[in-house]
């Protein structure tokens, strides 16, 4: 087999540890003002932040971030002209964060910039504070924002967003409740499972992923059941971070294609929308994956030997064990819905054609109904 080749991109500098968040103000001592990033809940971090200067907040983030947050945060930054941008949340303030550094000072609109590779390449001093152990975002080079008109996800990638400094401070992650807890740790989970079995599976990236998803069926049920145990909440962020790296060279696959319209359509989280898909496609693709996904399968505690039929079935228990509803139909999920998401999510070529199975529009409404 051939193996293609791949350029990894890291954040600049990371710091991993309780009390870390507060380096930030240190590194950033030379800058004259800041714009930070957050949502109301992640405000009353900002003070651990020690920033010494002039400090300004945007906190007008709350759930999937659209192109009308996002324009919010780029005026917010043109008024305050930072010298810094510091990412204070989940994914999606993580996301807000990379497009404001790249676009705020740029003759650059997002239209120009979806896709890979179109970011001009000025930008302001990016740092990424995660306060959640899920999207990894903070780890990697690209942005998702959702287009409300067209209810899909704008893509931007471009090494120019990797972060300057990274932030894994498990203390900020305490208060993140258990449901919480548990979605985001499965997406983190899936993002190293997809690129794992993925089409353009690489060596090297394997490596990350079999660190995060290993970390994940050691610490995620801890990090659950104890919202401040640290070791857990550390291993839960290193998990979280090393599925980020995956995304860049290799990204995820029909999971996550399949979770984008639960999102976009009918306004799940992100990380629950990967929980409710993920134990289908991981027994989907079993077939075409079986030594992979036997590893991945011994690595969360689920068996040996499995049927794709116990497969689905332990994933689904693992999840459930969680506390997290695995029926979509308890979401508030239509059955005559099903088939459009389906369309939807198999049109999206970008993640399906990494997928280690192929499926049709047929098997994605499959996947939807067994998960209905």
């Amino acid at each position: 087999m051939t193996i293609a080749p791949i350029t990894l991109h890291q954040p600049r500098r990371l710091a991993v540890g309780a009390g870390t968040v507060g380096d930030v103000g240190g590194w950033a001592a030379d800058a004259a003002s800041a714009l930070v990033i957050a949502t109301p809940a992640t405000t009353a971090f900002v003070e651990r932040l020690r920033l010494s200067r002039r400090v300004d907040v945007f906190d007008a983030i709350a759930g999937e971030p659209d192109i009308t947050t996002l324009g919010s945060a780029l005026e917010a930054a043109c008024r305050c002209r930072p010298d810094v941008i510091v990412g204070l949340g989940g994914g999606s303030v993580l996301d807000v964060a990379k497009l404001v550094a790249v676009l705020w000072d740029s003759q650059q609109s997002l239209a120009d910039v979806a896709g890979p590779n179109r970011v001009a390449g000025r930008r302001t001093r990016l740092v990424q504070v995660a306060t959640t152990a899920g999207t990894g975002s903070e780890a990697g080079i690209r942005s998702l924002i959702t287009d409300p008109e067209k209810g899909s996800k704008i893509a931007v990638e471009s090494p120019h967003m990797i972060a300057d400094f990274a932030v894994l401070d498990p203390e900020l992650t305490y208060s993140v409740p258990p449901a919480v807890t548990a979605a985001t740790g499965i997406d983190a989970m899936a993002h190293c499972v997809e690129a794992f079995t993925n089409r353009r599976a690489h060596p090297m990236i394997d490596g990350f992923a079999r660190m995060g998803f290993r970390l994940v069926g050691k610490y995620l049920a801890r990090a659950v059941a104890d919202g401040t145990d640290t070791e857990a909440r550390e291993g839960m962020m290193l998990a979280s971070f090393y599925g980020g790296i995956c995304l860049g060279p290799v990204n995820t696959a029909a999971g996550h294609a399949i979770a984008y319209p639960l999102g976009t359509r009918l306004g799940l989280p992100h990380g629950l929308a990967n929980a409710v898909i993920f134990p289908h496609v991981l027994a989907f693709n079993q077939q075409v994956a079986p030594v992979k996904t036997e590893e991945v399968a011994i690595a969360l505690g689920l068996g040996t030997g499995l049927s794709s039929a116990e497969l689905l079935e332990a994933a689904r228990s693992l999840c459930g064990a969680l506390g997290i509803e695995m029926s979509l139909s308890r979401h508030g999920a239509a059955e005559d819905d099903l088939l459009p998401y389906a369309r939807e999510a198999h049109a999206n070529r970008r993640l399906m054609d990494n997928n280690p199975a192929d499926m049709s529009v047929e098997d994605v409404v499959g996947i939807y109904r067994a998960a209905f």
